[in-house]
């Protein structure tokens, strides 16, 4: 299928429209809702769905507490594969490294109860209810 990305400056696109076809949510009403959450912000500002993008705007974007900070490189119609869809914008060094930083520190992060294992022991329970007793 041919897929026909404009790149020119005067290009634009409805922004769930462009956050769906870049790939970035899988559907549009899941792109939509985002944007109406203020998930989704243009130079800045909180914006509608029916909002139209441009070649060469800035979006910040946020998924699942990954922030990812685009220049919008081109518009599509239609989605297309992963390496279609990665043309339609460029992440910014400073969003990449975030991430990455964000990534280490979610894989080396121990959740403090993993090593608290069932109930806790009538000896547990005395220390709970003593430091509680001091409020």
């Amino acid at each position: 299928m041919n897929y026909k990305i404009s790149t020119e400056p005067g290009a634009r696109l409805r922004i769930d429209k462009w956050l769906w076809a870049a790939r970035f949510f899988k559907t549009r009403s899941q792109a939509a809702d985002a944007v109406e959450k203020g998930r989704v912000r243009v130079a800045g500002t909180p914006v509608k769905p029916a909002k139209e993008v441009r070649v060469g705007d800035l979006l910040r974007i946020e998924i699942d507490r990954t922030v990812w900070e685009v220049r919008v490189a081109g518009v599509c119609e239609v989605r297309g594969p992963a390496s279609v869809a990665q043309m339609l914008y460029e992440e910014t060094p400073e969003s990449r490294s975030q991430r990455a930083a964000e990534s280490e520190r979610r894989r080396t992060y121990r959740e403090p109860a993993a090593a608290l294992h069932g109930r806790p022991t009538k000896r547990d329970r005395r220390v709970i209810d003593k430091l509680s007793d001091g409020d």
